[in-house]
């Protein structure tokens, strides 16, 4: 009987879990439906203000703010709380999609949209829905997690192709070199995988690289692009 009890509550706590998922993605999608073309940034929490990651960081989203694009980021602190002040100091929309966390709970102080969830593919739904670009800095787990994520939606056409931007040269070298060889060396990935992102190391170019993809694009935007 006990047994029984126990998964009985189990399957309860399943089906509100559930509903709890599902009321997650519809204050996403109402929160976000309307939002410019936003471009997401990605990148270490623990990167501090005045550091170069951060000042680098501050610049890029400003300089997409500047051309017309919402930032979105992960709302936490370092790099995202880095590109929320950029997209603030550019008067656009600075979305923070916060994750509740035993540490980094709080949302930072430079978004003017925040959401928080607790499941976190739900927020990389909401980071990859409403993205017209993926801009990659310097990061962890984390990091990595959603720039192998995107490449993987794209090379698999379950999304259609945007920018990816890698940025530090130095830092992801290994991390490319390792894919150069064994990985593609062995035929676990094509040579034309490759062409899913760039690198650079210009804050200017960051944000030229994301314009020219769209200056030859005949529409723009996340609602345009049908994800």
């Amino acid at each position: 009987m006990a047994r029984e009890y126990e998964i009985n509550q189990l399957a309860k706590e399943e089906s509100w879990r559930m509903f709890r998922i599902m009321g997650e993605l519809v204050e996403g999608f109402d929160e976000l439906s309307d939002i410019d073309p936003a471009v997401s940034i990605y990148g270490s929490a623990r990167a501090h203000p005045g550091d170069r990651l951060y000042t680098q960081t501050e610049e890029i989203a400003r300089r997409l703010g500047e051309l017309g694009y919402s930032i979105i980021t992960g709302g936490g602190p370092g790099i995202m709380e880095a590109a929320n002040k950029g997209a603030l100091e550019a008067g656009v929309t600075s979305v923070g999609l916060n994750i509740q966390l035993p540490e980094e709970q709080l949302c930072n102080a430079y978004t003017t949209k925040s959401i928080t969830f607790d499941h976190f593919f739900v927020r990389k739904i909401m980071l990859v829905k409403y993205a017209s670009a993926f801009i990659i800095m310097p990061g962890g787990l984390g990091t990595l997690d959603e720039l192998t994520e995107v490449l993987t939606l794209i090379q698999t056409r379950k999304i259609k192709p945007f920018p990816v931007v890698l940025f530090d040269s130095e830092y992801w070298k290994g991390f490319l070199d390792w894919l150069h060889k064994p990985v593609a060396e062995v035929g676990f990935i094509s040579p034309e995988d490759f062409n899913l992102l760039v690198v650079h190391d210009d804050p200017a170019k960051v944000a030229q690289t994301v314009q020219d993809w769209y200056s030859k694009q005949e529409v723009t935007g996340p609602k345009a692009l049908a994800r």
